[in-house]
């Protein structure tokens, strides 16, 4: 089991971070962190250094935070992780977000960053992690424009879309969420097995609780259940997955 998306710099975990990393390595073959923001770049490079081999990490900038610092910032961060390519496994989240960001001027800069982001990851040969909260279809138009080499679509809802999901070949990754969005139980039963990885987006989305990536063993049984198939497949090709779209 893999957990491809949760935020383990989150100060939800300062106070007990390498008990939860024990009890991950009790049941899981790796754990991918996500680093959204510069003010938690050496929290995450750290925690990846100190787990070699078992925590990865992925860079990038949340949309959702595109106010709260300058252009020369951003830029500056997006430098930054250019020159650690080496310890980063994907470029990441990154996309659009119109749940949050209701300015049309803010949404055109989220815009021109994601464009910028999906660039670097061309740039240094790595994977794409999508941030799509209620802008699916935007964010479809422009990485169908951009052809990253690979995406990862992180916490997708659109079942609308799933068609063209399929047909441009991206992969989706599926967490907790699966047991309240009728949405994305559709989008499970229709994207193909080789196409899903699962995730938690811990510490968030936890039934009230804090959440932690050994969460990503409830999604693996409700993807089995939806999808008719052993837990012990779902296992199988999610993980497989994850260290082929990773290069783990």
């Amino acid at each position: 089991m893999i957990d491809v998306h949760c935020h383990l710099e989150q100060e939800d975990y300062d106070k007990d971070i390498e008990e939860v990393i024990e009890n991950c390595r009790k049941e899981l073959k790796a754990v991918i962190t996500c680093c959204t923001h510069p003010k938690d770049f050496d929290k995450s490079l750290e925690l990846v250094k100190k787990h070699k081999d078992f925590i990865f990490l992925t860079l990038g900038f949340h949309p959702e935070f595109i106010s709260a610092l300058s252009k020369e910032e951003i830029n500056k961060y997006l430098e930054k992780i250019e020159k650690n390519k080496e310890i980063v496994v994907g470029i990441g989240e990154c996309g659009l977000d119109y749940h949050w960001t209701k300015d049309s001027k803010l949404r055109e800069e989220q815009k021109k960053l994601f464009v910028k982001h999906i660039n670097l990851a061309n740039k240094l040969n790595l994977p794409l992690v999508v941030h799509s909260r209620d802008a699916e279809k935007d964010c479809l138009n422009i990485l169908v424009e951009q052809k990253p080499k690979k995406v990862l679509l992180h916490f997708f809802s659109d079942k609308n879309l799933i068609q063209e999901v399929i047909e441009n070949n991206y992969f989706v990754s599926v967490n907790t969420s699966i047991f309240r969005s009728k949405n994305i139980k559709k989008i499970v039963k229709k994207i193909p097995i080789g196409k899903l990885m699962t995730e938690t987006d811990s510490p968030w989305l936890g039934f009230g609780k804090r959440n932690t990536p050994n969460s990503v063993k409830l999604v693996i049984e409700k993807i089995a259940e939806l999808k008719n198939l052993s837990f012990e497949e779902v296992d199988r090709r999610t993980t497989e997955n994850a260290v082929n779209f990773y290069n783990l």
